[in-house]
């Protein structure tokens, strides 16, 4: 059973429960894989049975949240953490099933892991999900995706054309057109939390109905099941803070390393950032950012295992930490969506 503390409202007052949750990345065959485990449980609101890798803080066997963050992790999935960093503190009303039936508020402290390791302990109730099954708007490695001018662009018009007062219609085109990259506007790939908070507000995913919004339009099927695989509670959220913590950090931090193994060709190198970026990259121009930020060294070796001509191997060069505390590839991802 989770720990609780008492939320006081009035003479009312309910228990609160601390949640430990883990955005797990990885990157395999060019993809960027999210862990997902069972939840035996179920999430009847959402229909969905899975969810990111979470358990309640224990104050006594835990001696800190991270300690406490990496045991379930362990337990739930076989692995051991390696990098992992605090996001933020979820605690939405409403956000877990139990809660709307009486329970404790569940308060969730959210953190972004980076694994290489993707073998997993009991994958009958664990499997990587690529995470572009549950944003599918994000992925622009081959143009600005179809579900936007298919299904989101018409909808979320729909929605701004809404309110009666001309100030407010005009406030929410900006908003679309900003976040969307609609307009005139072009697309920023750090904005995914932004975005996943305007579907949720503008009703066009399934948890703006199973979290009992008075905004939410339950008339809208289509675009339920055509904006992402549901998770459980409010894990997409924890998810897309993940995503746009981690698309900003690659570009000042080197921490893509985390998800390369130790030698790597630079072909492998840029395929995994453009999986992360969610667009594809120059390639001249991005060798050349490689290089001028001294992130890598070569080894001396060759890897014929490239489907084409044999390439040279390199490795991280770890010295760059040291030598300059900004040291990541200095992406600029803003995309310009076709007219």
């Amino acid at each position: 059973m989770a720990k609780t503390t008492k939320e006081q409202s009035g003479s009312d007052s309910r228990a609160i429960a601390i949640e430990l949750s883990a955005a797990l990345v990885a990157v395999h065959d060019e993809a960027p894989k999210i862990l997902l485990v069972r939840d035996q449980g179920g999430d009847s609101a959402t229909h969905s049975q899975f969810g990111l890798p979470c358990g309640p803080f224990d104050p006594v066997a835990h001696r800190t949240l991270e300690e406490g963050l990496r045991t379930w992790v362990g337990e739930q999935s076989g692995i051991q953490l390696g990098y992992a960093e605090q996001l933020y503190t979820f605690g939405d009303r409403f956000r877990d099933p139990q809660e709307r039936k009486g329970g404790p508020r569940p308060v969730s402290v959210g953190y972004l892991a980076l694994v290489r390791q993707t073998d997993l302990r009991s994958p009958e109730n664990a499997d990587w999900s690529d995470w572009y099954r549950h944003f599918p708007w994000e992925d622009w490695r081959s143009g600005p995706p179809a579900i936007v001018s298919q299904v989101i662009g018409s909808e979320l018009k729909a929605w701004a054309d809404a309110p009666d007062n001309r100030a407010d219609r005009a406030r929410r085109r900006e908003r679309i057109d900003t976040t969307f990259g609609l307009g005139d506007m072009a697309w920023d790939n750090e904005r995914v939390l932004e975005r996943y908070e305007l579907l949720y507000e503008a009703g066009l995913i399934a948890e703006t109905v199973t979290d009992g919004r008075e905004r939410a339009n339950p008339g809208l099927v289509q675009a339920h099941t055509l904006t992402g695989a549901v998770l459980i509670k409010d894990h997409r959220r924890i998810m897309a803070t993940a995503m746009g913590r981690l698309r900003a950090k690659i570009k000042y931090r080197p921490v893509i390393f985390e998800l390369m193994p130790p030698n790597f060709t630079l072909y492998q190198l840029q395929r995994a950032a453009e999986a992360l970026a969610g667009a594809r990259l120059h390639k001249q121009n991005f060798r050349r950012l490689v290089a001028n930020e001294g992130l890598v060294e070569a080894t001396g070796q060759i890897s014929s295992q490239t489907g084409g001509r044999p390439a040279e191997l390199f490795r991280f060069r770890r010295d760059v930490v040291r030598e300059r505390p900004a040291s990541g590839v200095r992406l600029s991802v803003r995309v310009k969506p076709k007219k």
